[in-house]
């Protein structure tokens, strides 16, 4: 059931829209006793969602009692993001997610199911896990509150991912990934139906339907003609239609399809936001699909500390570098720690340009950042961040194309996590 749609790639939700929206579609539920709210983390800020959890905290009050942001395998957020990114919401709210250690399986999607919905690409079941506190803590309402946008595990973000990844277990979250690695990211992303997908589906429909799980799900782009980062939608509802519509309106505002390959794009990777390549490397999954052969992703990263957030991921990528498909898999077929860590070895997969473009990362020069050295150990180049950046000035560059005073064209992107880009050749249908 729907409770609340609206939006459209030219309509603008102020904050007060926003709030307006969630009211009108909590106030369609009736009374609740004991509220569990599911926000992504602090690496989703733009998507509003801090906005409507803190707004929904405003409508139940001392109903809400638990808000658990769905970590996945990120780093725990700190006192200052709860603050920036939840407002007046009361810290003493908010639940770590253990994506090792606090979570409950409630059923197995069946191998030969994973097997054809992926085309023959893995065969293995799937566990559908999530955070123990969704079992265990009696709520008669979990919103799940995120942002549809495309993504490469699964196609599109959100919906019941925000679940069964952003809340679940090291199992799920490893093979998921996997599962979408193995198929091929070019197929999945932007689209909403995919196996990745469909096998979390399947999770929701046999194993999950006792749950009370209402999805929030907005839509948000970047305006291309004042490169300000606006909500173009809200979706308030309990099954997969409310995704569907996020998914086909974020389609709109999300992809940029390109009538001819780019020869040399530039990313900025914003330092409130990236700290790591597994975020980072978003530089490198959204706009594989259309850099030229031969082309060249110059990478601004100025706050790029770490590979993985997660210590263990950290060292698998350090060990095992971002070398391509035939390598990683050989590397995964031959170390029981990469089939521990099937989702790292996804990342491994998703992170290279498969030696088809060239990957330059241009980290700060403080102590915490990284060095040249670990930069190119793990197979990508290096540049020094102020020779870049005084060519190629984020305060300057506009999203889009650009041209330099000297001729020369790129491509500039200010946020990769808004976006996919791809030439049309190369975009499946």
């Amino acid at each position: 059931m729907i409770y609340f749609e609206s939006g459209s790639i030219n309509q603008e939700f102020s904050s007060e829209d926003l709030k307006k929206g969630l009211f009108e579609a909590l106030e369609k539920m009736g009374k609740k006793h004991k509220v569990l709210a599911i926000p992504p983390d602090y690496t989703r800020l733009p998507s509003r969602a801090g906005e409507l959890t803190e707004y929904a905290w405003q409508f139940y009050g001392d109903a809400m009692t638990d808000v658990l942001p769905a970590l996945g395998t990120h780093s725990p957020m700190t006192s200052h993001q709860i603050e920036h990114m939840f407002g007046t919401l009361p810290a003493s709210l908010i639940r770590e997610h253990d994506w090792r250690n606090d979570v409950v399986t409630l059923g197995q999607v069946p191998a030969e199911f994973v097997k054809e919905v992926s085309g023959g690409a893995v065969e293995f079941s799937w566990p559908a896990q999530v955070n123990k506190l969704l079992i265990d803590g009696n709520f008669d309402l979990i919103l799940s509150i995120g942002q549809v946008v495309p993504h490469e595990v699964v196609g599109m973000a959100n919906y019941n991912k925000n679940i069964f990844v952003g809340t679940g277990g090291s199992e799920g979250i490893n093979k998921s990934h996997f599962v979408g690695a193995a198929y091929g990211m070019e197929r999945m992303m932007g689209h909403a139906d995919t196996p990745v997908r469909r096998i979390f589906n399947y999770a929701s429909d046999h194993f999950a339907g006792h749950l009370p799980i209402v999805y929030v799900q907005t839509v948000v782009g970047l305006d291309k003609t004042d490169g300000k980062v606006k909500c173009r939608g809200l979706f308030v509802g309990d099954d997969y239609s409310v995704f569907d519509k996020a998914a086909k309106l974020a389609l709109e505002v999300n992809f940029d399809l390109l009538d001819r390959p780019l020869k040399k794009v530039v990313v900025y990777l914003d330092p409130t936001e990236f700290k790591s390549t597994w975020l980072g490397n978003k530089s490198i999954y959204r706009t594989r699909m259309a850099i030229d052969d031969g082309g060249e992703l110059i990478v601004i990263a100025p706050a790029l500390k770490e590979f993985g957030e997660d210590k263990e991921i950290d060292r698998l990528i350090r060990k095992y570098g971002y070398f391509g498909t035939p390598k990683t898999l050989k590397s995964t077929n031959e170390n029981e720690e990469l089939q521990r860590n099937l989702g790292a070895a996804a990342h491994l997969i998703h992170g290279s340009s498969e030696g088809r473009f060239s990957v330059t990362y241009c980290p700060g020069k403080g102590a915490e950042n990284l060095s040249q050295s670990e930069i190119e150990s793990v197979g990508f180049a290096y540049a020094d961040i102020d020779e870049v950046t005084a060519r190629y000035n984020p305060e300057v560059l506009k999203d889009g194309f650009n041209v330099l005073p000297d001729g020369e064209e790129i491509f500039y992107i200010s946020n990769p996590a808004l976006g996919l880009w791809a030439y049309r050749e190369r975009f499946k249908y």
